[in-house]
């Protein structure tokens, strides 16, 4: 399953920026978005390190509530490797 995730950019630097999210920092390319004009603050939709499309802080937040309640959801491996909910 692919997934993207909200960031938050803390830097710019040309093509790439760094960006933020649940204490996760990472380097993402800005490439497929350079037609935007970003800021740092902006939320970014990012998938396996490049920025998709800019979003709405109260779309960036919505999203990470639609993960959460998909992980809440979902059971849990334990320690011995079994499945349960966590």
């Amino acid at each position: 399953m692919c997934l993207a995730i909200p960031m938050q950019i803390t830097r710019l630097d040309g093509d790439t920026a760094r960006a933020a999210s649940r204490g996760i920092e990472r380097d993402i390319d800005l490439m497929l978005i350079q037609d935007q004009a970003l800021v740092v603050g902006d939320f970014v939709i990012v998938h396996v390190g490049y920025a998709l499309q800019r979003l709405d802080p109260e779309d960036a937040l919505a999203t990470w509530r639609l993960l959460d309640e998909m992980d809440d959801a979902t059971p849990a491996e334990t320690d011995d490797g079994a499945l349960g909910h966590a």
